[in-house]
């Protein structure tokens, strides 16, 4: 049973029991991210997740908080995205107190300790290094980077080593204040779970400091740049490379479509990304298709690691099929079975409690309303051959088309690699 509760302060807890399962998640998301930054602030959301696990009232160091959950078992963690930061417990469903009190003392109550602070800066440098060593990683950022610009939704969660170094206590002080408020915050349990518990732990435990979030994230901008490919110099084994089009937002219900036409041309073994570049021509060792969805805005993209000396070639590989897709379109298997095999991906995913919370609450916290599995089963069961290629025609453009590259590549380079984005 799937149940939702909001607050007198309108903080909002939503539980779902599992039948079978004696674990649980404990997920917390709060409006929070790189799209509520500026460029001068950039990065923030990111250095407050770092924090929140440095102690707080109760807890009052790293080692309390970390040992808290250890000596349960648990699994402890935290990550921050464009549009919401998230901080989950997984524990055995008779310890769901404790995973509460934990959460709860260090989003509510951290202290921001100055020493804290200024170990952490070295950490999250290193942080910083390991992305910039992770073409993988960082391609991504810079494929958002040149669809959306210089704006919060083209910019990376982690900022830039300046900001690092100079974000002082008080800007973190005032960031927490301004947005961990109950109205930005869901709380979302899955698993063995008892909603009248839960309900009573969290009013308990949750007693926020801030009645109402003080802003919200930064509206897209229209970016009018005509730049095609963006390139960055790196000493790599691989080029690294992704070509996509700007997509659909999560609101807009043709994002599922985009979703299947994300598995017909990379999203398994048997798509067409898959057979053709990696294969028929042995080009890539992963290659895959994905879509990215925010409320806004979507994008839909096809990644590739490939041979320094064949990255050309493995271009003209992908584009090939992204074009025969919009000419001649998807036949009926093709489409039956990428349903078949989003579906049964979707289910699977949701066998893993923090998965399902993460579901709930990204719902719940965006959109105000949770949306369940079998919702999404029936919007993929609806779609039809004629929303697929019409969808097609319309988002496989050429005009549309942009790549990020990285490797070892110079500038000038760059003309080249924008003349092989075309038909």
């Amino acid at each position: 049973m799937l149940n939702k509760i909001i607050f007198k302060n309108n903080l909002r807890l939503i539980t779902k029991q599992l039948i079978g399962s004696k674990s649980l998640t404990v997920l917390i998301l709060v409006g929070a991210g790189s799209r509520y930054e500026t460029q001068e602030s950039n990065g923030i959301s990111h250095f407050l997740e770092h924090m929140f696990f440095k102690g707080a009232k109760k807890y009052q160091n790293a080692r309390e908080v970390s040992e808290a959950i250890d000596s349960v078992g648990g699994e402890f963690n935290a990550f921050t995205g464009k549009q919401y930061a998230g901080y989950f417990v997984k524990v055995s469903s008779d310890k769901l107190d404790v995973a509460l009190d934990v959460l709860s003392d260090m989003l509510i109550n951290s202290r921001f300790n100055e020493d804290d602070m200024n170990r952490e800066r070295e950490v999250i440098l290193e942080e910083y290094k390991m992305y910039q060593d992770t073409p993988s990683y960082q391609i991504g950022w810079d494929f958002e980077r040149l669809l959306y610009g210089k704006q919060p939704m083209g910019n990376d969660q982690l900022g830039t080593p300046e900001f690092l170094k100079k974000v002082s206590r008080e800007d973190l002080i005032s960031y927490h204040q301004k947005l961990y408020t109950p109205d930005n915050t869901v709380i979302s349990i899955v698993g063995d779970v008892n909603q009248s518990v839960s309900k009573n732990l969290v009013e308990k435990l949750f007693i926020f400091k801030n009645p109402q979030k003080a802003f919200n994230y930064f509206p897209l901008e229209v970016n009018h740049s005509k730049e095609k490919v963006i390139l960055r110099k790196k000493y790599t084994k691989q080029g690294h490379v992704v070509i996509g089009f700007p997509g659909y937002s999560e609101t807009d219900h043709r994002s599922i479509w985009l979703k299947i036409l994300a598995m017909i041309l990379g999203g398994n073994m048997s798509s067409r990304m898959f057979l053709g570049v990696r294969e028929r021509k042995g080009l890539a060792y992963n290659i895959c298709t994905t879509t990215d969805d925010y409320t806004d805005t979507g994008i839909i993209s096809t990644r590739a690691g490939i041979d320094t000396d064949r990255v050309d070639e493995a271009i003209s590989a992908m584009i090939f099929e992204y074009k025969n897709l919009k000419e001649n379109g998807v036949s009926s298997f093709e489409l039956e079975k990428a349903k078949s095999c989003l579906k049964g991906k979707i289910l699977l995913r949701l066998e893993d409690t923090e998965e399902f919370a993460h579901l709930l609450g990204k719902f719940e916290l965006l959109y105000g309303q949770y949306k369940n599995p079998e919702e999404i089963l029936s919007d993929i069961d609806r779609v039809t051959m004629d929303d697929i290629n019409t969808m097609i025609k319309e988002i496989l453009a050429e005009e549309k088309m942009k790549a990020a590259i990285i490797g070892p590549f110079e500038e000038e380079q760059k003309d080249r690699f924008e003349e092989a984005i075309r038909w």
